[in-house]
């Protein structure tokens, strides 16, 4: 491909989109179906039928309801896009820093998806497996939508970034984040581990190991963990357990998928007037009469016991 087909291709990718991640499912298929087969020889716990349907179904439901979404978030990156605030031209470099500040923002939304409940409820289905594997990666929400995660993904349009390349450096993140789903890789190289997200740092994610919860936020870098003091590096003295705090034993596509938004609306109704809001906007767990634990308050217990041992 020569210099100027090149560019255009670059332009018509930043004017309207180029989404890898179709591309991409034949291989992740391909991919499970080689993990499924390492499992049977040498950890058949790590898939179970009934969540890897389940796992599949969510990614499916997801496919869909993203695409039903696609139109209504486009017109709204195309909205801020009009009113932007400089205008960022189509080259190499452009393309690198749109990557670098979608995942630093994936890293934010992240962030907030576990630390709002309002965000964990259309994020927590990701959580709900009580296995470690590729199929797990597909287990994705069907409620983002309406709880207007997009927006964490789309500001920089109005900075100047084009709608098209927000969505395609997306996709690529996306993508990427599947192969982390796993226990079949050990640790990479010191080096990648230092900079890049890795099985190892996203088991952690996965894990409710008091030592584990709330952390390794990352998309693709890990940099951002570390600069931003979420990091915890996975411990071999201490295995990742995983699932959520209080696992839902179910594979019911409904209570995966709608099971916190449920639970929220029961506290709305019970809760008094002025802690109403709270249950939206606070973190998962708190309640206003403290008879729950957030992950923070877990957390802390495990370091205060931790901290008597040593002594």
């Amino acid at each position: 491909m020569s210099g100027s087909a090149f560019q255009a291709w670059l332009n018509e990718a930043a004017t309207t989109g180029f989404d890898v991640v179709p591309f991409a499912v034949p291989f992740f298929i391909l991919a499970i179906v080689f993990e499924m087969i390492w499992a049977r020889r040498t950890s058949p716990a790590a898939y179970e039928p009934a969540d890897t349907l389940t796992s599949l179904f969510m990614g499916l439901g997801s496919t869909v309801a993203g695409a039903l979404a696609a139109g209504t978030i486009a017109l709204a990156a195309g909205t801020l896009y009009a009113h932007r605030l400089v205008t960022i031209p189509v080259a190499w470099w452009t393309w690198i820093l749109a990557f670098v500040l979608d995942d630093f923002n994936y890293y934010w939304f992240h962030r907030t998806a576990h630390r709002v409940r309002w965000f964990w409820a259309a994020h927590v289905n990701h959580h709900s497996s009580q296995h470690y594997n590729l199929s797990t990666a597909l287990r994705q929400t069907w409620t983002g939508f309406p709880a207007l995660s997009f927006v964490f993904r789309i500001w920089p349009a109005l900075i100047g970034f084009p709608p098209g390349m927000l969505l395609t450096v997306g996709g690529i993140n996306l993508v990427y984040q599947f192969w982390i789903h796993t226990e079949a890789v050990g640790r990479m190289p010191r080096w990648f581990e230092a900079v890049m997200n890795t099985p190892s740092h996203h088991r952690v994610h996965h894990g409710i190991n008091p030592r584990y919860l709330d952390r390794n936020y990352a998309g693709v870098f890990i940099v951002w963990d570390r600069l931003f003091r979420s990091f915890e590096p996975e411990c071999d003295e201490e295995p990742v357990r995983y699932g959520v705090v209080h696992q839902l034993g179910s594979f019911s596509l409904r209570t995966v998928a709608f099971h916190e938004w449920l639970a929220i609306g029961r506290d709305l109704v019970r809760a008094p007037f002025r802690a109403k809001l709270f249950y939206l906007v606070r973190e998962p767990g708190w309640s206003h009469d403290g008879s729950r634990e957030t992950s923070r308050t877990i957390r802390a217990r495990w370091q205060a016991t931790r901290d008597e041992t040593e002594e």
